[in-house]
């Protein structure tokens, strides 16, 4: 079962059951099922004060990522900033609901053991993020 929640920031507009069956479909494609993954939705002071509590890091992020994961099923807990979501769809000169898709499969991506802070290991979550947005449908 995949929940979306939201802390201190109002949920943002995406349509939950296509997303989730677009999640699914990726997560599928590595071989890998849903468990139970929760997605809550902060502004940058609460996922800063997630990644001091939790990683001991003293800075912004667009994603944290929790992995509880038990064989082939996919478990974690995954928190996004949506502040920082929308400052680097800006910066970067993307549309803030492709920029926020892509962070959502990104956490997923993760739970299926892409990693993307060793060396080349960066390209390969992008080659994998653009594949999973390849399969998103339109409408979501």
């Amino acid at each position: 079962m995949i929940t979306y929640n939201s802390d201190g920031m109002k949920m943002p507009n995406i349509r939950k059951r296509e997303t989730t069956a677009w999640i699914k479909e990726v997560v599928a494609s590595y071989g890998r099922k849903v468990g139970e993954i929760g997605y809550m939705f902060v502004n940058d002071e609460k996922i800063l004060e997630v990644n001091r509590e939790f990683l001991g890091h003293d800075y912004y992020t667009d994603i944290i990522t929790f992995d509880y994961d038990e064989g082939d099923t996919i478990n974690g807990d995954i928190v996004i900033s949506l502040d920082t979501v929308r400052s680097n769809a800006e910066m970067l000169g993307k549309d803030y609901n492709e920029e926020l898709h892509r962070v959502i499969i990104h956490g997923i991506l993760h739970l299926c053991g892409i990693n993307d802070k060793g060396p080349g290991e960066r390209e390969l979550m992008e080659n994998a993020e653009n594949n999973a947005l390849a399969l998103m449908p339109t409408q979501i």
